[in-house]
């Protein structure tokens, strides 16, 4: 196995289900704090929260999954680099960084269909765990993004 092969990803679950983003567009991860909401904010932004010397954008994987979107003890926001913006999502918890062959991430097939297919750029099975990889700068579709920079929060 050619070790330039491996990718690091850092996995995290989303109601049910685990996923993971190369570490290399996760900034930071963050311990939940409410956004300030937006004024005519669009549906899939929960509102801002101060980072560094500016805000970010937060979006709340679970509702853009449609899943139940309670606040728990380990629910995290992860800060997330796309090109020239930065978006915090949140997520239900943070699991761990993996190291994996790239050779062994499969293409999503037929059965995942639908909105969510858009975001995912490959699969990870493991014994009894299946991890979905996310594109980061797929979650925000060039529509969204404009609206973010109109808002001046990116």
């Amino acid at each position: 196995m050619n070790s330039g092969d491996d990718i690091q990803v850092v996995t995290f679950r989303v109601g049910g289900q685990e996923f993971a983003f190369d570490i290399l567009q996760v900034e930071r991860i963050l311990r939940y704090t409410t956004p300030s909401p937006l004024p005519k904010a669009p549906r899939f932004l929960e509102g801002v929260m101060p980072y560094g010397d500016g805000a970010v954008p937060v979006l709340d994987l679970r509702k853009r999954f449609e899943l139940d979107a309670s606040i728990r003890e380990e629910t995290r926001l992860m800060v997330l680099e796309l090109d020239t913006q930065r978006v915090a999502v949140l997520v239900d918890e943070v699991r761990e960084v993996l190291r994996v062959d790239t050779t062994t991430i499969t293409a999503p097939g037929p059965v995942v269909s639908g909105l969510a297919a858009a975001y995912i750029s490959g699969i990870i099975t493991r014994p009894g765990r299946t991890i979905i990889i996310l594109n980061a700068r797929k979650l925000l579709s060039a529509t969204e993004r404009l609206e973010l920079d109109k808002l001046g929060a990116a």
